[in-house]
């Protein structure tokens, strides 16, 4: 589908000249490799027959770091703030379905000192300028990789999954990686924010590495994917045009959203703002009164890493 687009907006003349190029995230980095690579077998093959430059190595996964990193680019591209780098650059949070990434520049001492592992800290250089980020990415901890953790499905071989997170009643089948489930609510009846966030906060405390500049809510950070997508379901922003949230923004919402579930068009929505409140707060260490600017577009690009593949493929964005 992507390739018919690219057919109908780029000139015929300009097909042998347009690169195009496949960036497999976490939801393949997840996957058993010889599944991933079946996957990845296919796109190569359609990629053989289709009119565009092929370069080689057009076809692969990236890495969860070269994740963070091409979106904070991105955002940092399109705000302006590459162009013109200030102290006001912004941090960028990107939680998708397999996994989830953090990135910022990092202003305190301590911030890159208190790092776990050296790869919390990686160096690169764009625009003749180098720069040294604070950025991770945790791989299993997406959105729908964590539905996966709360519901408890690993190592165990029970018929159906449940949750206090679900609406009393529901169930369903629900796939995640491949492998499909079966869900439900809780078996007692018993649902509601305190006992889905308990669930929950097991999944999340002590998973995440919280750096100080977080905790004392310095940064500027852009959230996007399902962070933006969450927001909008439950109403917390505009589905076009995006908005400003303190973290316990989510938190109050998914105290509404399970204390009253009956609406079953949404059965997931309570634990996946429960997740999302639990990660920003005990997951990252984010002050209920940080402040989170939820976008899908900036200048009507997208906000995501692939506008920072581009500059990386056309700069030479160099990573260590």
């Amino acid at each position: 589908m992507l390739l018919k687009v690219a057919r109908k907006v780029i000139p015929r003349l300009e097909w042998k000249q347009t690169p195009v190029v496949l960036r497999a995230t976490a939801g393949l980095r997840l996957l058993p490799e010889e599944k991933a690579q079946t996957l990845l077998d296919q796109v190569r093959h359609v990629f053989a027959e289709c009119p565009f430059l092929v370069p080689d190595n057009s076809v692969s996964i990236m890495n969860g770091t070269d994740e963070g990193i091409l979106a904070w680019v991105a955002l940092n591209f399109l705000t302006g703030h590459l162009d013109e780098p200030t102290e006001a650059m912004v941090g960028i949070l990107d939680l998708g379905g397999g996994s989830t990434q953090i990135t910022f520049l990092p202003k305190m001492k301590e911030t890159i000192e208190s790092v776990p592992l050296e790869d919390y800290i990686s160096r690169f250089e764009v625009f003749n300028r180098s720069y040294q980020l604070y950025t991770h990415s945790y791989l299993g901890s997406g959105l729908m990789a964590a539905r996966l953790a709360v519901l408890g499905a690993e190592g165990t071989k029970v018929q159906v999954l449940t949750s206090t997170c679900l609406p009393k009643g529901f169930q369903e089948d629900w796939s995640f990686g491949g492998t499909h489930y079966q869900v439900a609510g809780d078996p007692r009846g018993q649902t509601g924010f305190k006992l889905c966030y308990q669930e929950v906060s097991q999944v999340v405390k002590g998973s995440f590495h919280q750096p100080q500049e977080v905790q004392n809510n310095s940064e500027v950070f852009y959230a996007f994917s399902y962070y933006y997508d969450r927001a909008v379901d439950a109403g917390l922003i505009d589905g076009l045009s995006g908005g400003t949230l303190e973290v316990r923004d989510f938190r109050r919402r998914a105290k509404e959203v399970c204390n009253k579930m009956a609406d079953s068009r949404q059965p997931f929505l309570c634990l996946d703002l429960t997740y999302i409140s639990s990660l920003l707060r005990d997951g990252f260490g984010f002050q209920d009164t940080s402040k989170l600017q939820l976008t899908k577009k900036v200048r009507s690009v997208e906000a995501s890493w692939a506008l920072g593949a581009v500059l990386k493929h056309v700069h030479n964005l160099k990573v260590q």
